[in-house]
């Protein structure tokens, strides 16, 4: 099964691949990143997520060579893969910028990066806004450049309902990128699924594992940065534990992963009535093994989504999606 993301562009998997896993805590070696790029390629995950800014702070770019790098040696698959790249963000401050020039300087910037390889940026996604007022400018900076053909659309990152029509009105929004999972499904009661369906605009869902918490793998002992978010946070966790509890348990029943049933439950959400838009999740990992297992089609029971859904309907998940300031860019 395959979808038409971009009208023009090859369709995609019912699946894509985020790539920020191959470098935010240093870059993989090359070998290792192309390996995962090939294997999501192969599995039907060509819609590809990557930023301007996956990097650690000595090295904000090594998410833009990794994947031009890719290019350069593998040029068949420049035309078989739609791009996606964040930017908008101040490497410095990691601070949202969203004024004309700052978004054209982001985007020149990525465009630089891909030149070794001549990929074309089939998207630029808007990681955040800086405020809600900030919107028009920003899209009349990205149409510019979609205008000129140097890339392809644009996408809105995090942004409310009322924001996409905004959005739509100046120049038509090409994806909105939202968090959705079992756990975060705040885009269904605060119309963000419904306006895109409405409108016609696919849903880009990331961190479709909750940020690994839907693996079953994930205790309050953590490492890396999920110490940091608050649905992390041993309090929280504990709570938390009890949604992760019946998700391995209905997984273990169907002889699935965990994270099998969670990202199946993200890819029956597109389409599955009319207040819901084509919906493509992204997850991202540096291990081959976990990109067949994410992309892998299931012949899963109805019933057994029906009663994970029943129960996320009344469980009270613990901790906000992010951590301090990064909460006040959320559905801007």
């Amino acid at each position: 099964m395959s979808i038409e993301l971009l009208p023009g562009k090859p369709a995609v998997g019912t699946t894509g691949f985020g790539l920020m896993s191959l470098s935010l805590y240093g870059a993989l070696p090359q070998e290792d990143a192309n390996k995962c790029m090939k294997t999501a390629l192969e599995q039907g995950a060509n819609f590809w997520n990557g930023g301007e800014f996956y990097g650690p702070p000595e090295d904000r770019s090594a998410n833009m060579r990794l994947i031009n790098s890719f290019f350069e040696q593998n040029p068949d698959a420049k035309d078989k893969v739609i791009l996606s790249i964040k930017g908008g963000i101040d490497v410095a401050t990691f601070q949202p910028t969203s004024d004309r020039e700052a978004i054209h300087k982001s985007i020149d910037i990525i465009l630089d990066h891909l030149k070794g390889s001549g990929k074309f940026l089939d998207q630029y996604c808007l990681a955040r806004l800086s405020s809600a007022d900030a919107v028009e400018e920003a899209v009349k900076a990205m149409a510019e450049y979609v205008e000129q053909g140097k890339i392809g659309s644009y996408c809105l990152s995090e942004v409310s309902a009322n924001t996409i029509r905004r959005a739509h009105a100046i120049h038509p929004v090409g994806a909105v990128e939202i968090e959705l999972s079992l756990f975060a499904q705040e885009a269904v009661a605060n119309g963000v699924l419904r306006t895109c369906a409405e409108l016609g605009i696919p849903v880009i869902a990331y961190s479709p594992l909750g940020m690994g918490l839907l693996t079953g793998k994930v205790t309050k002992d953590g490492e890396g940065i999920r110490p940091h978010f608050d649905r992390f946070k041993p309090e929280n966790m504990d709570k938390n534990q009890h949604g992760v509890d019946k998700i391995v348990e209905v997984a273990e029943r169907a002889g699935i992963l965990p994270s099998q049933l969670a990202m199946e439950w993200v890819r029956r959400q597109s389409r599955k009535n009319s207040e819901y838009p084509v919906i493509v999740p992204i997850p991202g990992t540096s291990k081959p093994s976990r990109i067949v297992e994410n992309t892998k089609a299931l012949d899963l029971k109805q019933s057994d989504l029906d009663e994970v859904d029943a129960f996320f309907q009344k469980f009270e998940r613990a901790g906000s999606r992010y951590f301090g300031p990064a909460n006040d860019y959320l559905y801007m």
